[in-house]
């Protein structure tokens, strides 16, 4: 492969990643690239290594997923490259995160990760974040890690109606 069709797919992740006030996922960042065909899966993986060889981009694993950040020495590499973007794929990018941007934040926001206390205690850390700010951050503690693991698979879908609740429950006033 060319090295500089290889520096290209570089440069589109940067620039996803730039685009975003949020981390993404592998499978976010992959999804764009492989639906618009601009390459395979290996290649956009080779390029993910290298931009964290490079620290061109930073990595936060949480649970079963890695999370990828642009780092201010990926941003600098952006603003000088950026011309290697045609005007064509920014136009792909932009509309793809205008269209997706509600989902794919709220896919990175809400977090779920369980761990083993002790035997016989599990634990599971659920969070809700926003501008890297957390919202709610819950620990709960069970004995099994089946309850655990069920916990942290529910909190996406039910994480909001259960802070809703919280809120009402806690700032209501009591007569």
């Amino acid at each position: 492969m060319q090295s500089d069709t290889f520096m290209l797919y570089k440069l589109m992740i940067l620039y996803i990643l730039s685009r975003v006030n949020f981390p993404l996922s592998n499978a976010q960042l992959t999804a764009f690239i492989l639906e618009k065909e601009y390459t395979n899966y290996f290649n956009i993986q080779r390029a993910i290594s290298e931009l964290i060889d490079d620290a061109f981009i930073s990595t936060k694993t949480i649970r079963n997923s890695t999370l990828y950040r642009i780092t201010e020495s990926g941003s600098q590499t952006l603003v000088f490259f950026d011309n290697m973007i045609s005007a064509g794929i920014k136009e792909d990018i932009e509309s793809y995160l205008s269209q997706n941007k509600y989902d794919l934040q709220e896919e990175v926001s809400t977090r779920a990760e369980m761990y083993q206390v002790k035997k016989g205690e599990f634990s599971a850390h659920l969070c809700v974040i926003e501008r890297d700010t957390p919202i709610i951050d819950l620990t709960l503690s069970v004995t099994t890690e089946e309850e655990a693991s069920k916990l942290c698979s529910n909190w996406k879908e039910k994480s909001s109606d259960i802070y809703s609740y919280l809120m009402s429950v806690l700032l209501e006033n009591k007569s």
